[in-house]
């Protein structure tokens, strides 16, 4: 049975893996394991070792401790909020690749592009 921290630990893997465009593939090849192995951690299948999440950590560019982010509320969380969003909005693939390409467009044009969100959903 899955533990809800082996879970919470492997969304957040995977979250900041999609955040940085990483595969399982590359992410597997610089802690030297397989990706099938990737693809076990990330689905809370098989519990993450001290050791191989620091390994993790360092090939993803974060400390440790951003994989127990957000574990207190995740516990306590329904499968929505009152605004109707999902808790976990970044588990969601099309979110995360929202938010990448959001961040790939410069600034200039990302801030106007805010404004023009804002505005549609003020008229939703």
């Amino acid at each position: 049975m899955k533990h809800p921290v082996d879970v919470h630990v492997g969304k957040r893997v995977r979250q900041r893996r999609w955040m940085i465009g990483m595969t399982q593939q590359q992410l597997a090849e610089q802690v030297g394991i397989k990706f099938q192995q990737i693809q076990k951690y990330e689905t809370g299948m098989n519990r993450v070792s001290a050791s191989r999440l620091w390994d993790i950590a360092d090939a993803l560019g974060v400390q440790v401790s951003f994989f127990f982010e957000g574990l207190d509320q995740a516990k306590q969380s329904q499968p929505s909020d009152e605004s109707g969003l999902p808790s976990d909005i970044l588990a969601d693939k099309e979110a995360l690749e929202l938010v990448r390409s959001y961040y790939s467009i410069p600034e200039n044009q990302r801030r106007r592009l805010f404004e023009l969100a804002r505005v549609l959903s003020d008229v939703a």
